[in-house]
């Protein structure tokens, strides 16, 4: 695929006012959200939730691209398309999760290193044919006592370098992410500190594996505390630790940073994200590529009845046009009251 084809991909995923929608769940995943609303995980049920989902009346209104676990790239609608051609006739880019989840690191307790690499070469050819375009890796990295290790960070920043080059090798834009994970009670200093060092790193084993900067997009977690932290930081706070930190690290020459929202509830992942967009103009597209954040309000109204698609899609309309909204820096209460 010719450079102008990456770009120009990478471009549409960061079109204004446009967010992407993380639907990869893995397998483990999907179940406990699924058990959390009392229905099975059977496969007939995720393509079942996975259709609503993208089946959503004018979703590409808002949304650019959408990031797919195998299993759903290669699923259809109940009337047989494939689901990656019905998003792109709604002009929404699929993607695809390529990373085959976060293993025990050996012989470093309490963190993980991303496995996937072996025979991710002919996983892309097969990718390409499915109609992805793009596609997503992703490192966590936890923070408690004495971790993360330098070990850790650059055995996940090497793996995520590698993936990123197969990436671009194969003509689809990588998006590559290092969460810092919101479990614990570290406060937000300390997740800044391992949030600028983790992203050093991943750039800078970018730059040894001759990944082309404009060709790919950082998907990164805000810098907050942990979730059991006593001192809770400020919508403010968290958008001038986030801004600061990605200044420090992220090259003028990425296109783009897409947000996760790693635990937040769908409101203050959309507070953030407003904040952060209103403290522009940046060196970067930044938007939103939230997975729980969009997905939980549907999720419960769907609750696996088919009599509540409608209000479900609904749902998701609407949280998807609030962070349409943000991504501007034009998000209110008043937004959140009466966007439709």
């Amino acid at each position: 695929m010719a450079a102008q084809d990456l770009e120009s991909i990478a471009k549409a995923l960061l079109a204004p006012r446009k967010g992407l929608l993380a639907a990869d769940e893995s397998g483990g995943t999907i179940e406990k959200r699924f058990n959390a609303i009392s229905i099975p995980s059977t496969e007939a049920n995720r393509r079942a939730y996975r259709e609503l989902l993208l089946t959503t009346p004018n979703l590409g209104q808002f949304i650019s691209g959408v990031i797919l676990f195998d299993e759903t790239l290669r699923q259809k609608t109940s009337d047989g398309t494939p689901f990656a051609e019905l998003l792109m006739r709604q002009g929404i880019i699929p993607g695809i999760k390529v990373d085959k989840g976060a293993k025990p690191m050996a012989g470093f307790p309490g963190e993980k290193i991303t496995e996937g690499l072996d025979g991710l070469r002919a996983r892309f050819q097969e990718y390409w044919q499915l109609g992805a375009r793009f596609s997503k890796w992703r490192a966590v990295i936890t923070i408690g006592p004495n971790i993360p290790t330098r070990a850790c960070l650059e055995a996940n920043a090497h793996a995520m370098a590698r993936y990123a080059a197969l990436s671009q090798e194969a003509g689809l834009v990588p998006i590559v992410e290092p969460e810092v994970l919101m479990d614990g009670d570290h406060t937000i200093e300390r997740c800044e500190e391992v949030t600028e060092q983790a992203q050093r790193i991943v750039f800078t084993m970018l730059a040894e594996q001759r990944v082309v900067f404009e060709h790919l997009l950082l998907k990164s977690n805000m810098v907050m505390p942990g979730k059991d932290c006593p001192q809770q930081a400020s919508v403010e706070e968290v958008a001038e630790a986030t801004l600061r930190c990605l200044r420090r690290t992220v090259p003028p020459a990425v296109p783009g940073v897409v947000f996760l929202s790693g635990g937040q509830n769908d409101v203050l992942a959309t507070q953030h994200l407003n904040a952060i967009n209103q403290k522009g103009p940046h060196p970067w597209q930044i938007t939103f590529s939230y997975s729980r954040a969009l997905q939980d309000p549907s999720l419960k109204a769907w609750a696996g009845d088919p009599a509540n698609v409608s209000t479900a899609q609904k749902a998701l309309f609407h949280r998807a046009q609030a962070n349409s909204y943000a991504q501007a820096g034009k998000y209110s209460s008043a937004v959140e009251a009466t966007a439709t």
